[in-house]
């Protein structure tokens, strides 16, 4: 159920609008200052104070911090225009660039809005995935070590009877399974890279590697302790995801849909 991830831009763009919408009343509401006679709208403030507070409770010392940014913000801009800054070619493409990210998140939200996702969607997602052979996880323990010379003295070492748990406590590099005896979490075989998931699943539950397996990472030797079938989660635990994929599917739309109706040379 997995798709492919949105460009970089766009996924600056799609931190949800919602946090970022403000009553209408602070749009009638009493400036946060007026500098040099210039009001600073209360909207700014509410919108400033969002971002300042990210989720924690409202104080008066926050006010306090929006209101004395948003008046320096006012007086450095100011300072800037009035230097000439704002007419440097990097800074007036990086205002640009941002004004139109801004855009295409408020675009994709509505058009979010305008193209609800359906319990009917959710459902056939959730069947066809089900539907589907279910992937094999495997849970191994590996040791990794820096030098095939290193992973091959392990090997005779554990020819000699010695126990895989304690090599892996004395001499793994991986420090997050070495202090378990090298255990890994159940995965599947794409949460691996290639070299390693390849010798994994070539061994039989409870062998280990005779060989030592090099990835990008060092020399591996590994040893399959169980493999069994994935189940599908229950599909209210997994209904938020299937809701996001499938938002993500209609955002890729409304980007297809733009771009088939543009004349790009």
């Amino acid at each position: 159920m997995r798709l492919a991830p949105l460009p970089a831009l766009l996924l600056l763009a799609l931190a949800p609008l919602a946090q970022a919408q403000t009553p209408a009343a602070a749009e009638s509401a009493k400036p946060v200052a007026v500098v040099n006679g210039k009001e600073i709208p209360a909207l700014y403030g509410e919108l400033v104070k969002r971002e300042m507070a990210q989720g924690q409770p409202v104080t008066p010392e926050l006010d306090t911090r929006v209101r004395e940014s948003l008046i320096n913000l006012e007086l450095l801009s100011r300072a800037a225009i009035d230097k000439g800054i704002d007419k440097g070619a990097n800074l007036a493409a990086a205002i640009d660039i941002r004004r139109k990210d801004m855009l295409a998140k408020a675009y994709l939200e509505d058009y979010l809005k305008t193209h609800p996702v359906t319990n009917a969607e959710i459902t056939a997602v959730y069947d066809k995935a089900k539907a589907e052979p279910a992937e094999m996880e495997y849970r191994a323990r590996h040791i990794l070590v820096n030098s095939e010379a290193e992973a091959k003295k392990i090997i005779a070492d554990l020819g000699k009877k010695a126990k895989f748990e304690d090599l892996a406590k004395k001499f793994s590099k991986d420090a997050g399974s070495a202090k378990n005896g090298g255990a890994l979490d159940w995965a599947d075989r794409g949460a691996y890279a290639k070299e390693f998931s390849d010798a994994m699943v070539a061994l039989k539950k409870g062998e280990t590697s005779k060989t030592p397996v090099k990835t990008q990472f060092g020399y591996h030797i590994i040893r399959l302790d169980d493999v069994r079938k994935s189940e599908l989660p229950p599909l209210d635990v997994v209904r938020g995801e299937i809701v996001k994929q499938l938002q993500q599917q209609r955002i890729r739309d409304a980007i297809a849909a733009v771009r088939a109706s543009a004349k790009i040379d």
